[in-house]
Parts: structure tokens; sequence; C-alpha cells
């Protein structure tokens, strides 16, 4: 049990009806979960407006209310706080309520369009081999050290980022490297935890579904290092043009990666083959496992990162020649027929373009190229002729197929798509509404030495139609289909 009042510290108030005085067993925001004694805060989301809902909870038990307007009839008995934003609040409230768990780590926020799954898995791994205990918070999993946990968005809410937060705690787990979303920032996920660290990778066309324009998606981004203390380091990748626009009004320490201009860690790709890339990083040439030159710029994210929180640049080097991709990052494999399949999670059209262009700057160019990739529904619908003029250009032979349709009709999803096809590319396309079909299909037109990507999907195991999802692995189904061919 605490007391509200302390559990409300640093929350802007506007009023308050009752005593903060009071004590509570635990802080909510779903209604459904609300129990004796408990805080409920009302938030007002995308789809659903929690403040509907505080008579249910005040039903279900709560004795105060956290909301932004206030009911017109006020229970007896029953504190209501009244402020500028539920979602602001909660976030500080959760802070408070672990015990502002993120102050006793070292917490690391990686944010950008692309890359931020492979650079906070990649520090997690490296710090981890370094003999540390870690923790991660991404799209992919949530890592408390050794004990993995599901995870089930990019950012997730901040009474679930502060529960795992002080989970780590309770674990000494010493360095946390999480994914900083533009929905978690916008919708003031991260509010309340300390920082010690923040890392740009890039910026591109994603989310306009959510944000009324690019300006305002780099601008949620950017508020991220505009609220970082001076005790903390930002690093950025400066050959993107939105780089040195994080740091404009950051107060922490600045410091820059790039491959094409002067940085703090300016890298060189020296060599890039398909069993890796060798790179000279400053003055140190290192190889890694990863391949692409996007891989390049991750290097040096992580080469930047790990010697600002101190380790050893010997140490540093010999660790990352040590790490293996990402699942669902430029996963492949090759078959007995010496057919490459490559599963990447590339959802937007910078993504694409960049595995797309890694490819064939490895390929000899007497080999296929067969791409097979979709959009999501529900989504961003402007990036779908994107995506397929570039798999179209850049790909010897394209099918278009299902992403997660969600509610979409996955026919119409296609037909967009094949909009941004040029018409000289055309012959080249191919349209399979079932993604298992399209990914067969694929695997039957690749010969020896061809190489197949399977793009869109990456790490995730299931398909989401209407509402439901069923299980789908890009990597298994490719995997199964080229072990058929070979019987």
């Amino acid at each position: 049990m605490a007391q509200l009042k302390d559990i409300l510290y640093k929350v802007t108030i506007n009023a308050v009806t009752g005593s903060t005085g009071v004590e509570v067993n635990a802080v909510d925001f779903d209604s459904r979960n609300i129990k004796q004694n408990d805080v409920f805060v009302a938030i007002t989301g995308t789809a659903v407006d929690g403040h509907d809902f505080i008579e249910t909870a005040i039903t279900n038990g709560a004795t105060a209310v956290v909301c932004e307007t206030l009911p017109e009839k006020l229970q007896d008995g029953i504190t209501y706080v009244e402020v500028a934003h539920s979602s602001q609040a909660l976030a500080f409230m959760a802070a408070n309520y672990y015990g502002n768990p993120s102050e006793n780590l070292r917490l690391v926020g990686v944010t950008g369009t692309n890359g931020k799954t492979t650079v906070t898995t990649l520090l997690y791994q490296l710090f981890k081999k370094a003999g540390y205990k870690v923790g991660l918070l991404s799209t992919v999993k949530i890592m408390v050290d050794d004990q993995e946990h599901k995870a089930t968005h990019t950012t997730p809410d901040s009474l679930t980022i502060n529960k795992y937060l002080k989970l780590m705690n309770d674990t000494g787990v010493e360095f946390c490297f999480m994914e900083v979303s533009s929905h978690g920032i916008h919708q003031n996920r991260t509010e309340g935890l300390h920082f010690e660290g923040g890392i740009f990778t890039n910026l591109s066309h994603d989310h306009l579904d959510y944000h009324n324009s690019f300006a305002e998606y780099r601008d949620v981004k950017k508020s991220f290092f505009d609220k970082l203390p001076k005790t903390a380091f930002a690093l950025v990748n400066i050959d993107d043009k939105n780089g040195l626009v994080m740091l404009q009004n950051t107060k922490a320490k600045t410091y820059t990666y790039a491959l094409k201009t002067y940085a703090d860690y300016k890298t060189k790709v020296l060599e890039n083959e398909f069993s890796g890339l060798l790179l000279k990083l400053n003055n140190n040439e290192l190889w890694s496992k990863l391949i692409g030159s996007f891989n390049a710029y991750n290097v040096a994210a992580i080469y930047g990162a790990a010697e600002l929180l101190g380790l050893e640049t010997v140490e540093i080097l010999r660790l990352i020649s040590e790490l293996e991709s990402v699942s669902g990052r430029f996963q492949y494999l090759i078959s007995e027929e010496k057919i490459t399949a490559i599963v990447d999670y590339a959802h937007t059209p910078d993504a694409l373009k960049n595995v797309l262009e890694t490819i064939n700057s490895i390929r000899t160019k007497n080999e296929e190229l067969i791409t097979v990739v979709g959009c999501g529904g529900n989504r961003d619908k402007t990036k779908r002729p994107k995506m397929a003029h570039i798999a179209s250009a850049l790909s010897t032979k394209t099918i278009f197929t299902s992403d997660n349709p969600r509610n979409e009709v996955p026919e119409t999803i296609i037909e967009e798509m094949e909009k941004g096809v040029e018409p000289q590319n055309f012959k080249k396309t191919l349209s399979i509404t079932d993604r298992r079909q399209a990914i067969k299909t694929a695997c039957q037109m690749a010969g020896p030495k061809d190489i197949i990507l399977i793009a869109g999907k990456g790490h995730e195991t299931y398909q989401e139609i209407k509402g439901e999802r069923f299980d789908f692995d890009d990597y298994k189904i490719v995997s199964d289909y080229l072990k058929q061919l070979n019987k």
C-alpha cells in the first residue's frame, strides 16, 4: 500500500476533489483490472476513451480516479484528480509506484525508423558477452537478464515498462537497452524514465497513418532528445539529414556516427559479402557477421554506445566480431540446391531499398533475385505503391502478396501496391494473395545460386487476418519448401 500523494509526485495537477492521503494498492488504466483500493487512470486512446469506464472502475473497487475531464456526478468517498494529460500522469505514477527503477540502472533508448531492434538487441548481446547483467525492451522480446518475456508493442505502456525495469532492479541488471517508438513518445510512455543515453538511427517514410505529417513524425522523435538530461549522451547518425535536427535542443552530450561524412565514429565498408562486413571504424579494422551497409551504420551505433558506456576499445572490437544477426533481420539460409533465402522485417520503403541494394551489391548479377513482399492492412497506405516500385525496380522477379491484412481486403492492398510499378517492370511482377503460396512459388521459380528475399514480416510468427492471429513464420515456411525441393 502507498499513499496516493506519493504516487502523484511530479504529476501536473489541475484540481483535486477528496483526499490525496488515501491508501492505494495499485495503479491501472484498464477498468477490468481494477480491484479494491486501486487508482484508475482514465486515458483517451485512439480507439477507446477511458473516461467512459470511470463508473465501472469505481464499481470494481477504485478509491481514486485520475482523469482529464471530471464526471458530471462525483461519488462520495472517491478522490478525483484532474490532470492536463492522463497518459503523462500515468507515466509518472507508474515510475513512482515501482520506485523509479530507471534510476537504478543505466538505461539507453534507441529511436529511428529502421534499426531500433537490431541496435538494442546487439547491445544487449554485447554487454551480456562482456559479463554484465543486461535488460532488453524490444519489438521482438523483453529480456530480464537471461529471462525472456513476450513483447506486445515496440514501446510498451508505461506501467509495463516500469514493472519490467523494477524486475531488472530486483535481478541486479546494470544496463538496459530499449526501443523508443514515435507512438511511445507521442503517448508519453517514456515520461518519468531516467535515460543515460539516446541513439538516433535514421528517419524515413513510416507511421503517417498515425502522425499527420513527416514533420510531426520527425518532431516527435526529436522530443525524446530534447528531454534527455545533461548527464546523458545523444548519439546520432549524421548521414541522415535529420540527425543534426535531433541535437538542436538537447542538453545531453552530443556524439555522431556516419559512413559518408566526418563524425566521432567514422565508418568505412572495406568488404561487403554474404559472410559479413569488414569495416574500418575510426582507426580500427573490425569484422562483423552482419551483412550490408545498413548494418555498418548499426555497428557504428553499437560501437559508439559501448564506448560511451565505458567499455574498452579492444573489448568492443572483439565482442562485435562475435555478434550474430537478429531474428528476422537479414536472416538467411542456403539450401542444398545453393538457393539463398533471406527473411527481413523490411516494411518501409527505405528499409526495403536498403536490403535490395545490399543484395544487389553482393550478387554477381548472374542470379535471379526474387522478392516476395506485401504491405500491412489498416496502416499507412501511401507507402504501398512506393514499396512495389522499389521491389519491382530492384529485383529480377517480384511477387506481391499479403502481409498482415488485418481488417482490409488483401486484394485491394495488392492493387494499391501495383499502382507503383513502372510499365517496363510489369512483366517482372506476379500477384499471389496467399502468402504461403507466394513463398512456395518463389521457391519453385528459383534455381541454383538464385536469391529469394521475403520481406515485411521478419521475426513475426503470425499473420493477422480479420482480428485473428494465425501461425505463420516466413523463415520456417521457406526452409520447409526449400527442403522439399531437394527430395
